[in-house]
């Protein structure tokens, strides 16, 4: 049984929604599971303790790739966070019409294997409104790598 923590911004709720079917399958799966908001929660030592950290953040902007609001003090300050050797994954909600959809996952993803996390497997970006199965489908391999 591996602990696991889940760290999420949302704004609409999607990413939240995510994080919680997320914490319920892993939950189901034997590992103990703490699911927290990024407005919630210090880099400092974030990861300490936890075996695998998950990520999930929306993305914002059309000039640029904006990190949801409350999820940018702990990106910033992510060097702190101790993941030097975790597991990690990343997932978040965009919209295809945005020019960076899902823009945050791929820097969150970029900087945590910068600081030497071991990702867990392919990010999960999703469109709108998320949905159970497709969630599943990605966590699956995932999941089995804890």
């Amino acid at each position: 049984m591996s602990k696991v923590l889940v760290v999420y911004g949302s704004t609409t709720g999607n990413t939240e929604s995510v994080s919680e079917v997320i914490a319920k399958a892993l939950t189901n799966g034997g590992h103990a599971v703490e699911v927290q908001s990024a407005g919630d929660v210090s880099a400092e030592n974030l990861a300490e303790g936890y075996d695998a950290v998950f990520f999930g953040c929306s993305t914002w902007g059309d000039d640029e790739i904006e990190l949801q609001d409350d999820f940018i003090p702990l990106y910033d300050d992510l060097d702190k966070a101790g993941l030097s050797g975790k597991k990690v994954a990343v997932f978040g909600c965009g919209d295809t019409s945005y020019e960076h959809f899902c823009g945050a996952v791929d820097v969150i993803e970029e900087k945590s294997e910068s600081l030497g996390a071991i990702l867990l497997g392919d990010t999960l970006k999703i469109d709108g409104d998320p949905e159970a199965d497709e969630v599943a489908t990605w966590l699956t391999p995932i999941s089995a790598k804890l």
